[in-house]
């Protein structure tokens, strides 16, 4: 497959042929990445996740309840693609309104991975990772609320990257839990992951969240040269698996061979990363999730009054893990139980930020683990408990506003990938880019 930074040399005649080539392929390959086949404009095509605005787009979050509902207006990331030389093509499967971790809870059903399709591409961007890895996209926009960019990613064995919260707008992104979303690039590799940042970041008056400050672009100047001190979480490599230790080790190995400075750090235990996250993020989705009444807009069920239209449109509408964040995030809101949960995690949250601050302050740079599994069977994470455990190592990244990029770095003896992944300081994505590419060079990774 052709790489970003060699799609953008070529004519506008040659992509257009390369779009119709994308489609074809996609609809033969079989791993339902693709939702849809709209594009948007001329430029090099990037495959865009089903929660991101696109005017006259059918845009569903891969949801029943938003089944006939057209885009009115265009998400900013989107316009800034078009003015690097980009468009938007095609909307990529994903867990409905990004609740989950495999893109089995999708209302047009599972995607595949394509390093076996017996597998899940994780979610909820697993679309995304999905369509990347099996070469029926060049590149594409996912969004990262909890690891929904990195741990597909990891899964698919591509290059996924969260930018620090506030870098890119979230204007025209589907809200979930919105002081943890972000979007993000999908990618072959490094710089190409860096070309697609810095097509999209930038401040934006219309997100009330976003940085007002200008950083200069980073694909230019990447420098996987540099010397930096990396920290390795020592006891949380602990929880993953055999074969994901060995990999992390022996990515550590290399890192320090190629002259870099290790540094061995500990965090809290991840089980408070993981409640803190799920209080907070469910809270924020309960909130954001009560738009979908029947009333303004998508789907209307059959009733005789408002209350019924209210219970039955919702009922019909949302998915079961939907339901299940919506009636969560109500109880932790509830009176009696806000102090005790809600406020409590908000709390907690502050502490994770100044542990990672500590951190940084002997470090550039965090070597962590994306997820303490390769990518599960499918069917395999009925238990929620068990699904939202495989989010362990990145949501704290989201409660702390990190910046991360996921790679991949080996396979284990199944032959699927490993990914680990890279964190840095806020708005220190050059660091956190140039760390990679030498990462990128030192593993060497081949599928």
């Amino acid at each position: 497959m052709i790489t970003l930074k060699e799609a953008l040399t070529k004519s506008h005649e040659e992509m257009a042929t390369l779009r119709e080539e994308l489609e074809a392929k996609a609809k033969e390959s079989g791993l339902n990445a693709y939702v849809g086949y709209e594009s948007s404009g001329e430029g090099v095509p990037i495959l865009i996740k089903d929660n991101i605005q696109v005017a006259g787009w059918s845009v569903t979050s891969a949801s029943k309840i938003l089944q006939g509902y057209i885009a009115p207006y265009e998400a900013t990331a989107i316009t800034n693609l078009k003015a690097h030389g980009m468009m938007a093509f095609g909307r990529a499967n994903m867990d409905e309104f990004a609740m989950g971790s495999t893109t089995e809870s999708s209302f047009y059903g599972a995607t595949l991975n394509p390093h076996g399709t017996n597998r899940v591409p994780g979610g909820s961007s697993g679309g995304s990772a999905a369509a990347v890895a099996g070469g029926i996209a060049i590149a594409a926009l996912g969004s990262d609320t909890g690891g929904s960019i990195r741990q597909p990613a990891a899964y698919c064995g591509v290059v996924g990257m969260k930018p620090t919260y506030g870098r890119v707008s979230r204007f025209g992104l589907a809200a979930y839990a919105s002081s943890l979303d972000q979007i993000g690039p999908i990618t072959q590799n490094v710089e190409d992951a860096a070309i697609l940042y810095d097509a999209i970041k930038g401040y934006d008056e219309k997100d009330s969240t976003s940085a007002d400050f200008e950083i200069e672009d980073i694909a230019g100047h990447l420098n996987g040269e540099v010397k930096l001190t990396i920290a390795v979480i020592d006891n949380y490599i602990e929880q993953a698996d055999e074969e994901i230790q060995q990999a992390y080790t022996e990515t550590v190995k290399k890192l320090k061979e190629a002259g870099h400075t290790i540094v061995h750090k500990t965090m809290q235990n991840t089980k408070y990363d993981i409640a803190t996250y799920y209080i907070l993020a469910t809270a924020e989705a309960a909130t954001n999730l009560a738009r979908f009444d029947g009333v303004r807009y998508g789907r209307r069920a059959e009733a005789k009054n408002t209350q019924e239209l209210f219970f039955h449109t919702r009922s019909e509408g949302f998915g079961e893990e939907v339901k299940r964040r919506i009636l969560l995030g109500n109880f932790v809101l509830s009176s009696g139980y806000y102090d005790a949960y809600y406020l409590k995690a908000q709390k907690v949250r502050h502490l994770i930020q100044d542990e990672f601050d500590a951190i940084f302050s002997e470090a550039d740079l965090i070597l962590s683990p994306v997820s303490p599994s390769v990518a599960p069977q499918m069917g395999a994470s009925k238990d929620p408990l068990e699904m939202y455990k495989s989010d362990m190592y990145t949501i704290a990244i989201n409660l702390a506003g990190l910046p991360a990029i996921s790679l991949p770095v080996a396979c284990n003896s199944e032959g699927m990938p490993i990914g680990l992944q890279l964190i840095a300081k806020k708005f220190n994505e050059k660091i956190l880019f140039d760390g990679a590419l030498s990462m990128e060079k030192v593993v060497n990774y081949t599928k």
